[in-house]
């Protein structure tokens, strides 16, 4: 009889499991092309929703087949997480380097608590719990008044400021190719695979670095108000000179790392 553990890994070397995440990668393309959609719209003064991951789908459930779509969404972002949290257990056997194997898997676990959250709101969403503003400066507020809460919000920063960083530095090496088998980075299509895969990442990183300063500004001045999520993020952008063009350049990005992952869905290499 077979241990649960040796179970547990035959399912994630599984083809299913393959399916599985290429359902998850096409929902998160979904999500990042809402959220392109809606930064656009903030852009050019026409925006009515939140431009964060809630509030994509908060906009996606209000159209026709939307909520039938957020279930979709979140069944998805499900199967990315049991996909992370396998990698986490059961990941990079071939990497010799302890350290090293250990530093991937934590990046694993790291992507499914991301993906996690981006499910439970859609499945808030799609059972009519998730129309509510979101409250990022709220749950600073509480981290705020712990002991030592001012250094544990900059070390949140810190982090996602780090997070941020990698994004970009992983979009300008290219290493995301990793994530395409070969035809997928060959031909015309390749290029265009990769073009977007660059402008991607890059994009998504700068968004995700400018929520870290909020953070970091908000730990610095013990304002909790400070603090906020990528709308806010984007918002400010908007206020920057030429923020009209910046924040059209970083929702065009944002869409394209969501085109990217319809072309990693259907180059899956893992």
């Amino acid at each position: 009889m077979n241990a649960p553990s040796d179970t547990a890994e035959s399912v994630h070397q599984s083809k299913w499991m393959d399916y599985a995440i290429r359902i998850g990668l096409v929902t998160y393309g979904v999500v990042h092309l809402l959220v392109g959609w809606l930064a656009l719209q903030l852009a050019f003064g026409e925006k009515e929703d939140q431009t964060s991951n809630s509030g994509a789908l908060h906009y996606l459930s209000e159209q026709p087949l939307g909520g039938f779509l957020v279930w979709v969404i979140a069944i998805g972002m499900l199967f990315l997480v049991v996909w992370r949290l396998l990698e986490f257990a059961f990941g990079y056997p071939e990497e010799s380097d302890d350290a090293k194997r250990w530093r991937k898997r934590a990046t694993s676990l790291g992507k499914a608590i991301i993906y996690g959250v981006i499910a439970y709101s859609a499945f808030k969403t799609a059972t009519g719990d998730g129309g509510g503003k979101g409250g990022t400066d709220s749950m600073t507020a509480k981290i705020m008044n712990l002991s030592g809460g001012q250094l544990i919000v900059g070390a949140i920063a810190l982090a996602i400021i780090g997070y941020g960083i990698s994004l970009i530095i992983r979009g300008w090496t290219e290493k995301f190719r990793e994530n395409l088998d070969a035809q997928g980075q060959s031909g015309q299509d390749g290029s265009a695979y990769v073009m977007l895969g660059k402008v991607g990442y890059i994009a998504k990183g700068v968004s995700i670095g400018i929520v870290g300063g909020l953070f970091g500004y908000a730990a610095i001045t013990h304002e909790a108000k400070k603090s906020g999520g990528l709308d806010q993020a984007l918002q400010t952008v908007l206020e920057q000179p030429f923020g009209q063009v910046l924040l059209t350049a970083i929702a065009l990005g944002i869409a394209a790392y969501g085109l990217f992952c319809f072309a990693r869905a259907r180059h899956l290499s893992r």
